[in-house]
């Protein structure tokens, strides 16, 4: 039987619509949707760990809960070192706090020699800026109080869907028919190994990074270097923003703690460097490497996945886009939206090519007339 073909604005309408439905669903079930989704990547870097265990001859259940185990102990011990690091920031917090307030009070002499605004309006002004921040300041107690009922959340979603996996499996397998079985077999393993290779060298891109910007803040004699230089490597998982306050945080230390402004300049070099590093060596061979995506659909990913999940969408919007990637090269129809998100750059234009064989079909359909 033949099949109807409807024209093109008609597909593209009801494909638009499809878009919008979904995009409005995830963002009225985000509270559910992204720890749900945190869960699933954390599961999958998890499960070569337990299948490890379970050849080892341990219990499933057993496996499960050490895997876990041994995730909240390295979470833990990161934990544990940031908050001793902010501690002994902490008891320093007066003598800074005293420094800045100097430096405070000469810019605003500064200001007000130079530019003729009087110290009584900066107050005002910084009062204003401070009473428009209260509500930043309440979005940000809010995704806070979220992110800890988040976290008590995950590791339930993450233990049963460890305990459900194969359950999981032979879902998606019953769900298609027996003659694609082969191509979900495919796309499941290639999406286990994109995810966890993505963590893995997102995670390895983070230490060496913490561990160069460490050495470059105690090399300048910044205080809480390793602290800071933590921070910044932590921060810089979020693009754009993330690099931004990494680098501000050293140098309004560096600024309070030292005289003149030679630490600053250093700071800033050491950070542009450690940044050029890290965008031309380790993102493309550590990262970029295991999920092909190029690099304008990067960054259009993730402004999206920030306007629709916020922080949690930027970090997630990557590996969403790698499955995409890797379904749409296993089906024929959506190979060329495959070869959109991908990283592999044509040689020659097809339109190129089109041209040449439309100016060359008249010479090669001419016969001689008699």
């Amino acid at each position: 039987m033949q099949t109807k073909q409807y024209p093109f604005y008609l597909q593209a309408t009801v494909v638009l619509f499809g878009l919008i439905l979904v995009v409005y669903v995830m963002n009225s079930l985000a509270d559910i949707l992204v720890p749900l989704a945190f869960a699933a990547f954390i599961a999958i870097l998890l499960n070569r760990l337990c299948n490890r265990l379970i050849r080892a001859k341990v219990p499933q259940i057993p496996a499960i809960i050490i895997s876990m185990f041994i995730a909240v102990i390295v979470i833990a011990g990161l934990f544990y070192f940031l908050s001793s690091q902010i501690i002994s920031f902490g008891d320093t917090l007066p003598t800074l706090k005293a420094k800045f307030a100097h430096i405070t009070a000469d810019l605003k002499v500064w200001i007000f020699q130079h530019f003729g605004i009087d110290t009584h309006k900066q107050v005002q002004f910084i009062n204003g800026a401070m009473k428009s921040s209260k509500s930043l300041v309440g979005k940000t107690l809010n995704t806070v109080l979220g992110t800890l009922s988040i976290i008590f959340l995950i590791p339930v979603y993450v233990f049963l869907m460890l305990l459900y996996k194969t359950l999981i499996v032979n879902f998606l397998f019953e769900v298609f028919s027996e003659e694609n079985s082969a191509q979900v077999a495919e796309i499941l393993q290639e999406t286990k190994a994109a995810i966890q290779s993505y963590i893995i060298g997102l995670l390895t891109e983070t230490l060496v990074v913490a561990i160069m910007n460490s050495v470059a803040l105690l090399l300048l004699d910044v205080p809480y270097a390793i602290l800071i230089g933590v921070i910044g490597a932590l921060l810089n998982l979020l693009p754009y923003i993330g690099g931004l306050v990494a680098i501000a945080l050293p140098v309004l230390m560096a600024t309070v703690t030292h005289d003149g402004y030679g630490t600053q300049l250093g700071v800033i070099a050491a950070y542009l460097f450690i940044q050029f590093i890290d965008n031309n060596i380790l993102v493309p061979r550590i990262v970029s490497s295991k999920v092909q995506i190029n690099a304008l659909i990067s960054i259009v990913v993730v402004l999206l996945g920030n306007s629709l999940w916020g922080l949690s969408g930027m970090f997630l919007s990557i590996p969403f886009i790698a499955v995409l990637k890797i379904i749409f090269d296993r089906i024929d129809d959506l190979k060329p939206w495959g070869k959109l998100l991908g990283d592999n750059i044509p040689t020659r234009s097809k339109a190129h090519i089109w041209q040449l064989r439309r100016s060359n079909a008249p010479a090669q359909n001419d016969t001689p007339t008699s």
